[in-house]
């Protein structure tokens, strides 16, 4: 019997989402497309009567944006933010701004998808001559991170972006729900994979062919002990979700002339 409500969502569409660059800790706004499905979220939560008690963010601009939209869309502006660095996407290293169909030209599509959806494969780390290292490293939002800046990740796999995910998600978030709140986490396509692999106990192995769209909401139904009840749901058109689905797995292919 479901006990409590959870909505994943991978925020709208960025503006490097539309470019088909790894954006990851960049801090990008939404496209123009991106603030329309975030808007078209939020109506369809209100359609389906749901009241948020709190919602959860990373740090970058278009998860907080899209919060922010939903909540409006919503009628409830009121409801609390809260914002993490560990909700933040999977740092993708070296690969940070590269595009992603050049990269499956250069390097082999498969090679890509390992770096993309691989659960213990770390890209190649970022270092200062990288062109946005100094973007990254000396902004403001990371001196308030709950780690020194030193010990900041340079790259990530998918298995370390559950590992610091997991303590902000015991310590925080699971309390929230478990005092009955309906929670929205506006994170990231990694960091909601990250999740949904450990409340559904996904293997390593299928993990890798769990694609999230943005802006479409992820509800997931839970019992006490915060297992799923039923399959998540992605609440929307069907048909446009599997358009958009295919769309996030084609970046990662070269593009045919």
């Amino acid at each position: 019997m479901s006990k409590y409500k959870l909505f994943l969502l991978r925020h709208g569409e960025g503006a490097w989402n539309k470019e088909n660059r790894f954006c990851s800790w960049v801090d990008q706004k939404l496209s123009d497309n991106g603030i329309v499905e975030a808007q078209e979220c939020g109506r369809l939560l209100k359609e389906h009567g749901y009241q948020l008690g709190q919602v959860f963010t990373s740090i970058l601009s278009r998860s907080i944006h899209t919060a922010w939209l939903v909540l409006e869309a919503l009628g409830q502006e009121w409801v609390p933010v809260t914002k993490s660095w560990r909700l933040n996407e999977r740092h993708y290293g070296a690969l940070i701004g590269l595009n992603r169909a050049e990269m499956a030209l250069n390097h082999g599509e498969q090679q890509v998808k390992l770096w993309r959806r691989s659960y213990d494969i770390t890209p190649p780390p970022i270092d200062d001559s990288h062109p946005y290292f100094d973007e990254i490293y000396n902004d403001r939002r990371y001196m308030t991170c709950d780690v020194p800046k030193e010990q900041l990740p340079k790259s990530e796999s998918l298995k370390e972006v559950l590992d610091r995910l997991l303590p902000y998600w015991n310590e925080v978030i699971v309390p929230v729900i478990k005092s009955g709140q309906t929670v929205l986490i506006s994170g990231h396509g990694n960091s909601c994979r990250a999740l949904l692999k450990h409340l559904e106990g996904i293997s390593e192995t299928d993990i890798v062919n769990v694609t999230l769209p943005t802006g479409v909401p992820v509800l997931l139904e839970l019992d006490e002990d915060l297992r799923p009840v039923k399959p998540r749901q992605l609440l929307g058109d069907q048909a446009k979700i599997q358009e958009a689905i295919k769309k996030v797995e084609d970046q990662g292919k070269v593009q045919k002339k």
